[in-house]
């Protein structure tokens, strides 16, 4: 196993993830759009918020990546399948807890079921799965958290000879 093979896989993997998920936004299979999401956190203007929330977005890969890596440390295998097994399980904790409850949260422009558009404009809350985006949201956002896990498991084991 190999950090700095982590670390690439986590940007391909992060790669890889967002030009699905932008694809799929392009396609009309999904509304959300993660890395406004992430940028409307930290900015109100929808031109920086865009460019800041690829940064976060590549951040976040990384960081989700080396918990990947101390997973695979801690039980002493790595591999592309037992990375998209963790990718399954990271899409599935993405649509159910991370942005559906934990986003809305901290998320100052995002709104929630208890909010009131009228008096500030407000993101609509993703909801379960992220249904709120669009029926085919859950799937796709799914199939790219397995794609990114299966690159990073599998860019950790190079070079481990």
């Amino acid at each position: 196993m190999s950090a700095w093979g982590t670390a690439a896989g986590a940007f391909v993997g992060t790669l890889a993830l967002t030009t699905a998920l932008r694809t799929a936004s392009e396609l009309r299979l999904t509304r959300m759009d993660l890395p406004f999401l992430l940028g409307t956190a930290v900015t109100a203007d929808r031109a920086r918020a865009k460019a800041l929330g690829y940064l976060v977005h590549f951040a976040n890969g990384e960081l989700f990546a080396f918990v990947y890596y101390a997973v695979f440390l801690a039980i002493g295998h790595a591999g592309w399948w037992l990375g998209a097994l963790f990718g399954l399980v990271h899409g599935l904790f993405a649509g159910t807890a991370l942005v559906n409850v934990l986003l809305p949260l901290v998320h100052p422009r995002m709104g929630s079921p208890l909010t009131s558009a009228p008096r500030v404009a407000l993101l609509e809350p993703p909801g379960f799965l992220m249904l709120n985006y669009g029926p085919s949201t859950p799937l796709v956002t799914v199939l790219a958290h397995v794609g990114f896990g299966a690159i990073v498991g599998g860019f950790t084991t190079l070079g481990s000879g």
